[in-house]
């Protein structure tokens, strides 16, 4: 039975945990290299997503707590119940990537509640259905690392170009998380920052593209790209040209937000 609320339970403040982030975006933009450089991180790698293993053995980055590439969803479980359950000094969590733990977890419930058959996992929508359930205890074990050990959480997915449809007029293509709508519908209402790695383009009068190398960081949402902002962030970011100059940057435009927010009491 669920506790009897009353009004002393009441609060006008706020939890003071640390955020929770999704940061999506281009190939080579730099998700994992940026990363890498949040306060004392550790990485659960997704099978197929040891990128942060290749940076590290070619000399991009520094060495980086993680664990072992995880090949199945308990395995992915089981990274995060550690960080939870064990006491530890690492203060962020990255989960590389968000999609490719999605896929362990479509796996496992393929297997477990559909007996390995995935046109009966794809049929009426049934298996992600099911996966969603799976995925929302995934997000309240990350909540609970949050929670227990004050972690920093952050996600990082490719990203797609999906079709939105639109009510008032033509449908048109948008930058979204490469991952299944109603996962990234559970993951989106989750996170309370959503992040789209980009570069920089300008178009000439002739319609030529020129640029194409600057990274930036969007920081909300529009109509090309999914973003979400609850902590004053600046609509785009510079990022520089390094991991270290990203995370300066992006960390300076956190501290001011919160600055303006004070000011605006």
């Amino acid at each position: 039975m669920g506790r009897r609320l009353s009004l002393s339970d009441v609060s006008s403040k706020g939890n003071s945990l640390p955020n929770r982030y999704v940061l999506h975006g281009l190939e080579g933009w730099g998700k994992t290299s940026f990363g890498a450089q949040l306060p004392k991180p550790i990485f659960i790698q997704s099978r197929g997503e040891t990128g942060l293993e290749t940076l590290i053995t070619n000399g991009r980055l520094p060495e980086v707590p993680h664990f072992p590439e995880a090949l199945t969803w308990p395995e992915l479980l089981s990274a995060v119940r550690a960080l939870v359950d064990q006491p530890h000094e690492h203060k962020t969590l990255v989960v590389d990537t968000a999609n490719g733990a999605e896929r362990l977890c479509c796996e496992h419930v393929c297997a477990t509640q559909f007996k390995g058959d995935w046109s009966n996992f794809n049929a009426y929508g049934r298996g992600y259905e099911n996966a969603v359930a799976e995925w929302i205890g995934f997000l309240a074990d990350l909540d609970k690392a949050r929670g227990v050990r004050k972690m920093i959480v952050l996600l990082l997915c490719h990203t797609q170009v999906r079709k939105t449809k639109n009510p008032e007029g033509l449908d048109y293509g948008r930058f979204s998380p490469d991952m299944n709508e109603k996962m990234w519908g559970a993951t989106h209402k989750w996170a309370d920052v959503v992040l789209f790695g980009n570069f920089q383009t300008i178009v000439d009068k002739q319609g030529k593209a020129a640029g194409g190398e600057n990274r930036i960081l969007c920081c909300s949402r529009t109509a090309a790209y999914d973003a979400k902002n609850r902590v004053g962030l600046p609509d785009v970011l510079d990022m520089g040209g390094s991991p270290q100059e990203a995370w300066r940057a992006f960390a300076a435009a956190l501290v001011a937000g919160k600055q303006t927010k004070e000011e605006g009491k």
